[in-house]
């Protein structure tokens, strides 16, 4: 009677194997459900991003003031009716001093 419960024991602890550590068992499963977690989080941040860049090229096909806001900041144009002032900073730049042995 001994040796049919130590059987049934060492039965039961091969069937609970492939359930937890196998190729399709629980662990793979939950280490599955969080990567499609993360993953749709990525897509979500990707599907937001492409959206705005949809939305500056579509201005930028429609309309002159995307066209004219990238022109102002990115090369620094002005307007022929425009006076353009630059304030620059006089105070220096604080530097941190790094001694070397």
């Amino acid at each position: 009677m001994k040796i049919i419960g130590v059987v049934l024991a060492a039965l039961i602890v091969l069937i609970q194997y492939p359930l937890w550590i196998g190729k399709g068992g629980w662990l793979r499963v939950w280490d599955v459900d969080r990567q499609v977690t993360a993953q749709k989080t990525k897509n979500g941040e990707l599907q937001r991003r492409n959206a705005g860049l949809a939305a500056e090229v579509n201005d930028l096909k429609t309309g002159t003031e995307a066209i004219e806001e990238r022109a102002r900041f990115e090369l620094g144009m002005v307007r022929p009716d425009e006076v353009f002032y630059q304030y620059v900073d006089k105070t220096p730049p604080t530097t941190v001093a790094v001694r070397g042995k």
